[in-house]
């Protein structure tokens, strides 16, 4: 068994709190991604379970032992970091094989793991290069095929595609996903990115400011976050906030957003909503749900005219901007629908996908 547990632990450089007792139960087998801007404590969480940095105070598990005094050799992990840390005077079967045989195993053992390795990460022609001959993709595919020939409980990888070009990254995480659904081993992923969080991982865990904002799997947090930070940090372009004020309409809800566009709250959401009505609330939107009108049988009281800022046409897809009562909000309408900037533009606002976040607490309601 390979489950990591984290125990109230707490990481203080000095005065300073990087990471504040946060818990964490890692299942054996499951691929775990930390993910949060700079500074939220994740690389350091990370390091922690590594043994690369001690514990402040709490406890650390990996196969249901304590580790925090055990040094990183003993602990059965093995690290990607972000740099490939490859030996440049040895090849790349010499790198992958190295740490077995500093352990002594058998040369016809080492030889049998490393090609194996090679086969999964499609790099058994490469073994005879150095670290100079091969591309940023190829040396990071060396450094992932060190760690599988150790054969450990549990992976660690420090944000390990952060040197690689775009097309290279998104590669490279199509090549991490397949080889842990064919290596199966507990996997803790650090990233500050959030699409390659939410396309790795089983569950995500979200940081922010050394603590634990939200941990589920990257559906849940999509569609149903806790909080404005994970609200607004889970999703390319980011969720819309939107000043609204709550209004009765009869046996229903409003939410005003200007003194021209009150949008329904759906009557599925009503009661959930009624003991706010009357406050002042923040109303959360994503851009795929401020389009324009699509099906014939939406509701056209969600319907709502804007004079365009920005066109951002993508493709598959155009992102809009404007402005409403001063707040810039951004929606995604289908190719050639958006004329350009100053023109008047219908949209409509699927509200069935809305929250309503409290502003003094940053709670989605």
């Amino acid at each position: 068994m390979a489950e990591v547990a984290l125990r109230n632990v707490v990481k203080r450089f000095d005065e300073v709190e990087a990471v504040r007792s946060i818990n964490l139960d890692i299942p054996d087998n499951e691929f775990v991604v930390l993910v949060g801007p700079s500074g939220c404590g994740k690389s350091t969480t990370l390091r922690m379970i590594a043994g690369l940095e001690e514990v402040t105070a709490g406890d650390i598990y990996i196969g249901g032992e304590i580790v925090n005094d055990l040094p990183p050799k003993d602990r059965d992990i093995a690290m990607v970091f972000q740099n490939y840390a490859l030996y440049p005077h040895m090849t790349a079967f010499e790198n992958m094989s190295f740490g077995l045989k500093l352990r002594r195993f058998p040369k016809d053992e080492i030889k049998r793991r490393v090609d194996n390795a090679a086969r999964i990460l499609d790099i058994a022609e490469l073994l005879d290069r150095k670290p100079k001959a091969l591309s940023g993709g190829q040396r990071q595919r060396v450094a992932m095929g060190r760690a599988i020939v150790r054969n450990p409980k549990v992976f660690l990888f420090d944000e390990p595609l952060s040197n690689l070009d775009a097309k290279l990254r998104v590669q490279m995480r199509t090549e991490i996903k397949r080889v842990h659904q064919m290596v199966k081993t507990t996997t803790v992923y650090v990233t500050h990115d959030q699409v390659e969080a939410m396309t790795l991982a089983d569950r995500v865990v979200v940081m922010n400011g050394g603590a634990i904002e939200q941990i589920a799997s990257p559906h849940d947090l999509y569609h149903n976050p806790k909080t404005r930070f994970v609200a607004g940090f889970i999703g390319s372009p980011a969720m819309n906030f939107i000043r609204c004020h709550m209004e009765q309409n009869g046996a229903g809800l409003r939410a005003r957003i200007s003194d021209k566009i009150s949008l329904p709250v759906p009557a599925s959401l009503t009661a959930r909503y009624q003991p706010h009505s009357g406050k002042a609330l923040i109303l959360g939107l994503r851009p795929e749900h401020l389009t324009e009108p699509r099906r014939s049988d939406r509701d056209q009281n969600c319907e709502f005219d804007i004079t365009l800022d920005v066109v951002e046409p993508m493709g598959m897809e155009t992102m809009v901007y404007f402005t409403v009562d001063g707040q810039e909000i951004c929606g995604r309408v289908d190719p050639g629908s958006a004329k350009g900037p100053g023109e008047v533009m219908r949209l409509h606002a699927n509200m069935n996908h809305m929250h309503l976040i409290d502003p003094q607490t940053d709670a989605v309601l």
